[in-house]
């Protein structure tokens, strides 16, 4: 009779996920690959069951982990884009057998909503339009979480200073415990100015990006913590760090 190990595979597991999270080289290796395939566009390559998802692989995985774990009844994702995020969590969503998604963006274009209301995932989306933290929206937000609800929140919109801790303030108040309040994009404070991203439609220069906005908001708030689990394996991610459990 074969031994079952999995206990075994999963203790070995934590204390390799622990020495990667220590090892600063892989991640300075890491840091100067994602550097090197954004010349290129790299998270633009990919897509999610038909849609593009632009997102580095490895946060994919971290997330569907993440969502294997919680089970959550609703999943809030600030910034739809291009539609491939919310198909995705949905798909993973309906494999575990439940939950929904609600999509928040400022402005999703036509061609793009018309693409995710015409996916086969459709039915587990809502798509809500309008500022993220305005009033109206985080109404409309609240309006779709039930009092039972397991919720989990990912923000992933405008990666300004402001207004991720603005999000960071308002939508961590729909988290439950247990669940997680991922931030997106912290991967940007890690870099000088010279090395960020310039192909994008607006720039994020470190202490005016996620990863600052994430500090500032754990300083005051120790309801998260930033899962070790999850952070320590996340190289080759554009949100390490991101990844903050709720407590309490």
């Amino acid at each position: 009779m074969t031994r079952d190990d999995r206990k075994q595979f999963e203790k070995s597991k934590l204390i390799s996920v622990e020495s990667l999270g220590e090892d600063k080289q892989i991640f300075n290796q890491s840091k100067e690959m994602i550097k090197s395939l954004d010349k290129h566009n790299y998270t633009y390559l990919w897509s999610w069951l038909g849609l593009p998802i632009i997102q580095w692989p490895a946060d994919i995985m971290a997330t569907q982990e993440v969502l294997w774990q919680v089970k959550p009844d609703v999943v809030i994702e600030t910034g739809v884009a291009r539609g491939g995020s919310v198909v995705f969590i949905a798909s993973i969503l309906k494999m575990i057998g439940k939950g929904r998604v609600v999509g928040v963006d400022i402005d999703i274009r036509s061609h793009n909503r018309e693409a995710i209301l015409n996916h086969p995932m459709a039915t587990s989306i809502t798509l809500l339009e309008g500022p993220s933290t305005s009033k109206d929206i985080l109404q409309k937000v609240s309006s779709e979480i039930k009092e039972t609800d397991v919720v989990m929140v990912i923000l992933d919109s405008d990666h300004s200073y402001d207004h991720v801790l603005a999000e960071c303030h308002e939508y961590s108040k729909f988290v439950s415990k247990g669940s997680f309040l991922v931030v997106a994009d912290t991967f940007v404070g890690h870099l000088t100015e010279e090395e960020a991203p310039k192909n994008r439609s607006k720039l994020w220069y470190k202490g005016n990006e996620p990863l600052a906005a994430r500090n500032e908001f754990l300083k005051h708030n120790p309801n998260f913590i930033i899962d070790p689990d999850i952070n320590n394996k996340l190289v080759l991610s554009s949100s390490p760090g991101g990844y903050l459990k709720c407590i309490r």
